[in-house]
């Protein structure tokens, strides 16, 4: 019996298998529709780490 995990765009049911070529995703559209919220930075993985000595504030700045 093969997995079955939620498509991250629709929550539709995908099964986890060789067939599903577009896994996780159920469809080619959520691939891409996924692929252009990165794009657009809707998406982020946080990077809280800096050059040594300096310390970054919560909005992004640095201090001087």
């Amino acid at each position: 019996m093969a997995t079955t995990v939620k498509c991250p765009t629709c929550r539709r049911p995908v099964e986890w298998s060789e067939a599903s070529i577009y896994r996780p995703f159920c469809s080619d559209r959520c691939r891409l529709i996924d692929l252009g919220a990165w794009f657009a930075e809707q998406h982020k993985i946080p990077d809280e780490s800096g050059p040594e000595g300096e310390e970054a504030h919560g909005d992004g700045r640095e201090d001087p």
